[in-house]
């Protein structure tokens, strides 16, 4: 019986800072560059290297992350957007090994290597190195025999023989082909954490960066070994009546503002679909443009993002501030998250120590600083009326800001929205008032897809109202 193939690969790296991105997004750019449709998936809940999928693919590259969602939901979000690609590229997260705990492969790439049955082509950081490169990838296929461990590409080394020395001692010590390699270079660099990313990627900016990675991958990696190493089983679909996307209610049963632009884009786009499956028609509006809360709306969405980079723009629009106060106050119901949850408040104050006005919903503000607030996996529970997550009913998120949000002393009817459960224990987060669910936590619908039948019930209720 021939078993149904489709090609996938997962580029993992030794750990954070070997060249995951650049690998990456060069064989993205360099096989959609020869006509294959590739799909982009981001291991983890990262949501800046899936813009550079999307921009190297011209595809919507996903988030595939083994904690925050159930197995089933990571293999159905997998297959709906490889089913029609030639070729997906799954980029790692942090080292191979690397998740939410220590002493297993919880929420690492590893772990979504062994669930969708991966290919995993290990990126090796091989400056100042030799035979050492050997032990290093032996141990990385010693540590869990069910991870696939197919193949190598080395960065980082000083010239051509000194990458055939790595590749030959690979090749014999370890039984995997190394497929290419990239040379050190002070020319190439792509941002980590690159704030002016949508912007760049709208006016073409990074057009020469995808070039110059398209040029050394055909230089000096072998795309068709990689294509060759890519051969897995196929992940079939969800059966029809299995799929948390299958529509519940009809289009266009409730239209909700979804605020995106430059300050405001993290969004995964299995939370907008999902919203979409139970209803929604969503309809984008820019805060940073001055574009005020659409009319004949019955819900709002604020993302994360940057608004500390636009303060002072958002500062000026102070119609979009009522247009949001507006809102709100009329009960709209309103999911906040991270920048949007910032956006709220009274007032941003950046490193600076510049103060601009925020949208002045929530008493207190939020001030900027030089150091990591808070980053890592959350398990959230409802408390109060909180519409989206009802006390004790709970959600898988993650966090990751610099800011801090200081509250007024006037908080008269504000409440918790909700308490987060991360590495340094258990804390009320966020807040809620009426209709109003803001926090730090980005959460992912798909673990618990309840979230969004709940907010467009919500929202067809407010509708209901209104008429």
């Amino acid at each position: 019986m021939t078993i149904a193939t489709q090609k996938r690969i997962i580029i993992a790296g030794t750990g954070s800072g070997v060249g995951k991105t650049t690998t990456t997004v060069g064989l993205m750019a360099a096989l959609a560059r020869r006509g294959l449709a590739v799909q982009g998936f981001k291991s983890g809940p990262d949501y800046i290297d899936p813009t550079y999928h999307t921009a190297a693919t011209g595809r919507q590259s996903r988030n595939l992350d083994s904690w925050m969602c159930p197995p089933a939901t990571v293999k159905e979000i997998y297959s709906r957007a490889a089913s029609t690609a030639d070729i997906s590229i799954i980029e790692g997260v942090m080292g191979l090994y690397d998740g939410k705990n220590p002493l297993s492969n919880e929420g690492s790439t590893a772990e979504l290597a062994v669930l969708l049955d991966c290919p995993v082509l290990l990126v090796v950081n091989c400056q100042s190195m030799a035979r050492s490169a050997a032990a290093i990838v032996k141990g990385f296929q010693a540590l869990d025999d069910h991870v696939r461990i197919v193949g190598v590409i080395v960065n980082k080394v000083g010239s051509d023989s000194h990458y055939e020395i790595v590749k030959a001692a690979i090749e014999q010590e370890c039984g995997i082909p190394v497929v290419g390699y990239f040379k050190r270079s002070s020319e190439l660099h792509i941002p980590e954490r690159h704030l002016g990313l949508v912007p760049s990627i709208e006016r073409g900016e990074l057009s020469p960066l995808f070039d110059q990675l398209v040029a050394m991958c055909e230089a000096t990696v072998d795309l068709e070994h990689v294509l060759a190493l890519a051969e897995a089983p196929v992940i079939r679909e969800a059966a029809a009546g299995t799929s948390i996307f299958e529509r519940r209610n009809p289009e266009g049963s409730v239209r909700m503002a979804v605020a995106k632009d430059a300050a405001f884009h993290f969004y995964y786009p299995d939370n907008l679909e999902l919203l979409e499956a139970y209803g929604a028609e969503l309809v984008y509006f820019s805060p940073l443009a001055g574009e005020a809360v659409p009319d004949e709306v019955s819900g709002l969405y604020i993302g994360g993002g940057f608004p500390e980079e636009f303060a002072e723009q958002l500062a000026q629009q102070r119609y979009v501030h009522q247009s949001v106060q507006d809102a709100i106050a009329g009960g709209m119901p309103t999911l906040a998250e991270c920048g949007g949850y910032m956006y709220l408040t009274e007032q941003l104050t950046d490193t600076s120590g510049n103060s601009y006005a925020m949208a002045g919903v929530l008493p207190g503000s939020v001030v900027m600083q030089g150091k990591l607030a808070a980053l890592g996996y959350r398990e959230a529970k409802g408390l109060g009326a909180n519409f989206l997550l009802p006390e004790g009913d709970e959600a898988r998120g993650h966090e990751f800001h610099y800011s801090v949000y200081v509250p007024s002393t006037d908080r008269e009817g504000l409440e918790p929205a909700y308490e987060t459960k991360g590495r340094r224990g258990v804390k009320q987060e966020g807040a809620q008032l009426e209709q109003l669910v803001a926090g730090y936590t980005h959460f992912h619908f798909a673990s618990n897809p309840v979230m969004a039948e709940r907010w467009i019930a919500a929202c067809m209720a407010y509708a209901d109202r209104k008429a």
